[in-house]
């Protein structure tokens, strides 16, 4: 089976600079899980964390009081997921072959058990990335690896009342992040690769990027921790694989 994991660039690389030890530990894990698993293969899409928000908001302080067009401002970030990208690639070594998808609609050569890929163009985030190669290469689900371990109600930082969700279809997730795309915008799952998501009937798992035992637990379809997001056909080719939710809480 081939998962696509969308790895929030912030656990990759933190605005402190990239984390080795937590890469170690990935590395450590997928090798460990590809080593036992005769056909499985891995897609990351890797994110621009504290690079992309860090130049991002430069090029704010420059404008001051004028808005940066977002069209700049998505590049900035597009090239720090590039560079992040090519760190997680250069890590797998021999695993990972290919070179760093930068177009998923162009032609992708996956030759390996890995493949890594970055971000592709203005107007979305690498999370749409993730999904457009979910539907290519046929893998009904996407991982959703960031620094939060569940999608909740509202945002737990600026409303005590916040709960958090274990599963939601995709009318109530879409209602919840909209249906524009910001740069630097800290969502769940980025609305437009939702929009796609939902058309593709591919299905996402939003869980906490930094405990990998929970990783491996959903790689080994055993019960997680984390939000279950879809709806129609292609959730139930993605329950067949997975457990159901067992309501285990963060």
């Amino acid at each position: 089976m081939t998962f696509v994991i969308s790895l929030g660039g912030s656990i990759v690389a933190p605005p402190e600079g990239p984390d080795a030890a937590f890469l170690t530990e990935f590395k450590a894990l997928a090798e460990s899980w590809l080593a036992g698993s005769q056909d499985g293969r891995l897609i990351l899409v890797v994110g621009g964390g504290g690079p992309a928000r860090l130049w991002q908001k430069a090029c704010r302080d420059v404008y001051a009081a004028a808005t940066p067009p977002d069209r700049e401002l998505d590049w900035i970030g597009i090239a720090a997921t590039r560079l992040n990208a090519q760190l997680v690639k250069a890590v797998f070594g021999p695993l990972c072959p290919d070179e760093v998808v930068t177009d998923p609609s162009a032609s992708v050569a996956f030759s390996g058990r890995i493949l890594v890929a970055a971000g592709w163009k203005p107007g979305f985030s690498t999370d749409f990335d993730a999904v457009w190669l979910a539907e290519r290469f046929g893998a009904p689900l996407v991982l959703n690896l960031s620094n939060i371990a569940k999608v909740y109600t509202a945002d737990p930082r600026l409303d005590p009342g916040a709960t958090p969700i274990d599963r939601i279809t995709w009318p109530e997730f879409r209602k919840m992040v909209g249906n524009e795309w910001s740069p630097g915008a800290n969502l769940p799952f980025d609305p437009i690769a939702s929009a796609k998501a939902e058309k593709a009937g591919i299905s996402v798992i939003c869980a906490a990027g930094r405990d990998l035992a929970n990783l491996k637990r959903i790689l080994d379809g055993e019960a997680y921790v984390g939000t279950f997001i879809g709806d129609g056909p292609g959730d139930d080719r993605a329950v067949r694989q997975l457990p159901r939710r067992t309501g285990a809480s963060a």
